[in-house]
């Protein structure tokens, strides 16, 4: 377990992609501080289930990410219950799709604010913790979309293009405080997000669920399969080993070959 001791914070993760990531942490040894929405009862059973894996402990926080003293708050809580945050993962995302001139400003100021601001915030706050333990791993969960553009997604996409921006210089930033700030970019991963904007592309291209399906999420991939959350995750745990600590500032692609087009 080469993390125990270590503390990682996911903001959100009570399902998909961030529970995935909980759960790497966790086989480890880590202590997790869970982020997000959902059902208590489901989030109390998936907090419980993370220290009965990792033997350390495991805390909900239920911090908006829209909420810059939320989130602040959030890290200084982990840094006193837990230690750290040794590991921060920013990973809460939503998704609206429409063309622009029919996209909603408050859905445009929405996915700002969670896919990109709370980042930003998140690094404000645990980069002093992590430069003072010269140690850390900042990891982003960006997207295909943060290299390559699709229709009716410009909030989104523009979000996840700054993400990797952010990335890039905050590694410059910490690049001697052994900190690795770093990027991962999955294609369509079969998600809660994922399910949900179907029926938004289905209104937005006219088509039925099986051709988004095939014809738009599917197409995107010459592999045909969509990626799975325990393959994002397990790219997650590598970054965080000592043999990858020369890899900072780089935007790692998970997507089955998309981007290679």
């Amino acid at each position: 377990m080469f993390l125990k001791g270590k503390s990682a914070i996911v903001t959100g993760s009570t399902s998909g992609i961030g529970l995935a990531y909980a759960k790497a942490f966790a086989s480890e040894g880590a202590s997790v501080v869970i982020n997000g929405f959902g059902d208590a009862a489901d989030i109390e059973k998936e907090r419980a289930a993370l220290e009965a894996t990792s033997g350390a402990k495991a805390l909900y926080d239920a911090a908006d990410m829209t909420k810059p003293d939320e989130i602040a708050a959030m890290v200084q809580r982990c840094h006193a219950e837990l230690g750290g945050p040794d590991i921060i993962v920013n990973n809460a995302g939503i998704q609206f799709v429409a063309p622009i001139e029919d996209f909603p400003v408050e859905k445009w100021d929405a996915i700002i604010a969670i896919n990109l601001s709370s980042a930003f915030h998140m690094m404000r706050a645990a980069v002093p913790l992590m430069k003072a333990a010269k140690w850390g791993r900042i990891i982003s969960t960006a997207s295909a979309h943060s290299l390559v553009a699709s229709p009716a997604k410009s909030a989104y996409v523009t979000a996840k293009h700054g993400l990797a921006g952010l990335t890039k210089t905050i590694a410059l930033e910490t690049a001697t405080f052994g900190i690795t700030v770093n990027a991962i970019s999955p294609g369509y991963v079969w998600t809660p997000l994922v399910e949900k904007q179907i029926p938004d592309t289905m209104a937005a291209r006219n088509m039925t669920r099986e051709q988004v399906m095939n014809d738009v999420l599917l197409d995107a991939q010459p592999t045909k399969e969509f990626v799975t959350v325990e393959q994002v995750a397990a790219l997650a745990l590598y970054l965080c080993r000592d043999e990858a600590k020369s890899i900072t500032g780089a935007n790692l692609s998970v997507d089955g070959g998309w981007t290679a087009a």
